[in-house]
């Protein structure tokens, strides 16, 4: 499988210091760290809903699945489960931080050009700009392995003021939020990435995206 290559970009990119926060919060280096050899990490993940006004296009599926992160000396294996088909999706070295924001960007740019049309490349450029700006910030309280622990949570809106927006049904609304924790293994909570019905649109919902960490007993949050 291709090495996500839509996003390997911005894992590259020099934020300048007044975004630091919101980049760093997104692509935390070495948010793997914490974890010893042998051990794993599990998500699940569901992608539910549709945006573009598409006449000739279908509603999507609930689309659900599973992630495994396993590290393995200097490296995370990192594996997914659909359909009861365990597929490997690539090997990361453990130095980068954890591959599972690849993957979710990686699947929602594809969702987006898919559904609303238009250049992957221009979407993940979009991102990245709003990568190297301020984000919404929130301090929540999550359930996690049967209590509760303290998270941030950072939210973008790539195409807020985009030039293009009314091209992109209801993906012009689109918010990426990440829930982070220093509390929790790989970094991350959750992931989601969520856009409204387009207007005129026949579904009532829209484009729901999420990956949400397994506490070690299996509970999710």
């Amino acid at each position: 499988m291709r090495l996500f290559s839509l996003v390997l970009g911005l894992c590259l990119l020099s934020a300048p210091s007044f975004a630091e926060e919101t980049y760093e919060t997104f692509f935390r280096e070495g948010a793997l760290a914490g974890l010893h050899d042998g051990e794993t990490v599990t998500y699940s993940t569901r992608i539910s809903g549709w945006s573009a006004p598409a006449p000739s296009s279908q509603p999507v599926k609930v689309r659900e699945e599973s992630l495994s992160l396993t590290v393995s000396g200097a490296d995370v294996e990192m594996n997914r489960l659909r359909d009861g088909v365990d597929q490997s999706i690539g090997t990361f070295p453990v130095s980068v931080g954890n591959p599972v924001i690849m993957y979710f960007l990686e699947t929602t740019l594809r969702d987006m050009a898919g559904q609303a049309g238009g250049s992957p490349f221009y979407i993940r450029n979009r991102i990245k700009d709003a990568l190297l700006r301020s984000a919404e910030r929130e301090t929540v309280t999550v359930p996690y392995d049967g209590g509760e622990i303290t998270a941030q949570r950072a939210t973008i809106r790539p195409f807020a003021t985009d030039k293009a927006r009314e091209n992109m049904g209801g993906f012009a609304d689109l918010a990426l939020a990440v829930t982070v924790s220093e509390e929790a293994p790989g970094w991350y909570v959750s992931l989601t990435a969520t856009a409204p019905a387009a207007s005129g649109s026949e579904a009532e919902e829209g484009y729901q995206s999420s990956i949400t960490l397994h506490a070690p007993e299996g509970e999710t949050q």
